[in-house]
Order: structure tokens, then sequence, then C-alpha cells
């Protein structure tokens, strides 16, 4: 390209600009808006709770729609929190930039605190879709903050009295998961049954691992040839981990309600440890005796239709399980 054509470019674009009418430069702006919004991941709060009514302090703090439901707190109430007097939301970058807080900061945290999270409030409560972007710090950081001001303390460096006590304070009621759950108590966010769901499917996805071994050849090739579907040179076709769960696992669980026992005696609570206790009584016996139905089931039907009717036949309506999500 000729370096000499690119003015003439630049001022082309400028006069284009200039000659659209204002309505369509806002359709312009909006559509890259639209575009911009979509090519990230837009973090929004899904729970939103204050530490007033618990602690008497006027801090905002939310829970965020990421896979690790970051326990979010105000960039303005982190400073309220440590009792950092005026400045706003640019208290606690402030007071971390100075220049004799740096060898207890580290460069990790202070990019952390110098680069707060971005977000915008789609928790429950009366508004009109989404407002300005939030900021705020991941809760971890304040317990982490706390030990640096306190160390930043002990060894001479100048804080006001009040930061000081209250970073003790802080440090000394919880750790940085005591805050986290503090902040999932405030904000409404019930993480047990979360954890738990998580936990399952961790446990499912080991035990089909382990169970693996366990599945006659013979019961695959029937998938294969019952769904009509190709044979992949490397691993085995998607449609196979669906007709595992609703197959196999669903079924199982169903063995002579034991698991409704065993959820009956906890309360409802599908933990981890009970589901290894339900499976450990099931045992690898009758999971060989089901997949030995199972493949009498597929050997004996002609087609989907007619396996899938047999199914019905000797296993009825099998029910939901926290995988199936």
């Amino acid at each position: 390209m000729n370096d000499s054509k690119k003015p003439n470019r630049a001022k082309g674009g400028v006069a284009r600009a200039k000659s659209l009418t204002q309505a369509r430069r806002s359709e312009i702006a909006k559509l890259a808006a639209t575009i911009r919004h979509k090519s990230n991941k837009a973090l929004i709060a899904t729970h939103k709770g204050n530490f007033n009514k618990e602690l008497g302090l006027d801090v905002e703090c939310y829970v965020l729609n990421d896979d690790e439901k970051t326990a979010v707190i105000s960039q303005r109430g982190m400073g309220r929190v440590l009792g950092l007097k005026g400045g706003g939301g640019s208290a606690v970058p402030r007071f971390a930039s100075r220049a004799s807080m740096a060898p207890y900061i580290g460069p990790e945290l202070l990019k952390k605190i110098q680069n707060p999270l971005i977000f915008q409030d789609g928790s429950p409560g009366p508004k009109v879709g989404f407002s300005e972007p939030y900021h705020g710090f991941d809760s971890s950081i304040l317990s982490s903050l706390c030990s640096a001001i306190l160390d930043a303390n002990s060894a001479g460096v100048k804080i006001p009295p009040d930061v000081v006590k209250q970073a003790g304070i802080i440090l000394g009621a919880s750790s940085k998961a005591g805050i986290k759950g503090l902040v999932y108590a405030l904000s409404g966010y019930d993480a047990t049954r979360q954890e738990i769901i998580e936990n399952f499917k961790l446990f499912v996805k080991e035990e089909a691992r382990q169970y693996e071994k366990e599945f006659p050849e013979a019961l695959y090739l029937e998938w294969y040839r019952i769904y009509n579907l190709p044979k992949p040179a490397r691993n085995r076709p998607w449609k196979f981990m669906h007709l595992t769960r609703s197959q196999v696992y669903r079924p199982l669980a169903r063995s002579n309600g034991r698991l409704q026992e065993l959820l009956v005696e906890t309360r409802g609570e599908l933990t981890q440890k009970r589901l290894h206790q339900f499976l450990s009584e099931v045992g690898v016996k009758a999971l060989r005796q089901h997949l030995g139905q199972l493949l009498g089931i597929a050997q004996l039907s002609d087609d989907q239709q007619s396996y899938e009717r047999n199914f019905q036949k000797v296993f009825g309506e099998q029910p939901s399980l926290p995988f199936d999500d």
C-alpha cells in the first residue's frame, strides 16, 4: 500500500462520518456496543446484599455469575470497611499505591486492586434493565489487604490507628473463606445446593471412569445399531453419555428405593458422601446385573422404538438426578 494515500483515506472517512445523520450515527454506535458486549462475557451480579443490618456498615456486596460464583465487595464499600477516609471509590487504590505500602502489598495484590472487577447489577429488585457498570473487589482481597496493613504497621509504617484497628478486627474475625461465606449469606446466595450439584457431577465423572471397564463391548455395539450411529475412529459418540445416564445411572438410583431412603435419612441432602455410600451398597454386582439386563433388551429389539419401549416396560419412569443438568 502506498503510504501517501493514507491521509486521503483518513480524510474520506472523516467526511463520510460528518455526512451521517445523528440517527444513523446513534444506530452505528449501538450496533458497535452490542458487538462488544457479545464478544465479552459480561459479569453480572445475581445476588446483592449489604453489611448494614448485621454489621452496621453501609457496604454493598454481590455474588457474580462466573463459574467461581465470586463474592464481591463494592470498591467504595471496601474503603468503608477498612475505615479509609475520603476519596470514595478511589480510597483503596490510592492507599495501596503509597510507596511506603509497596513492600507489604506486593505487585500481584496491587495489580488486582488497581484493576477492580467491573460488573452489572442483575440481582432481583426494582430496577429497569441493567444499571451503569459497578466496580468491586473479590472478597479475598480484603483479607490480603488487612494482612499487609498489619505487617506494615508492625514495621513502623505510619497508618491511621483506626485503619490498623479495623484491619485487625476483620482479619481476626474471619479467613478468606469466612469473608466469602459472609458475602454469600448477606447476599442471599445458597452455595450449599450448588456445591452439592457440582460435587455430584464430579463424582459421577469419577465413577463413570471407574465403571467403564465393566460395560460390555456388546452393549455399545447394540447401541450403534439401534440408534444408527456411525462408529468413530476414537472415543465414543456423545449420545452414549446420555444413554449411560438415562439407562444405567437412573435405574441404579432407584434400586429398591435405597436412594430415596438415604435422602430421607439426611433430610434431602444429596451429598457426595451419601452417594458413595449408596453406590457401595448397590455395588458392582448390581451394576453388572443391570448391564446384563440392558444388553438382553437391546439384543431382542429391532430398532430404537422397540428398544425404548422394552426398556420402559422393564424399568419404568426414571427419576431426575442432579447430573441431568
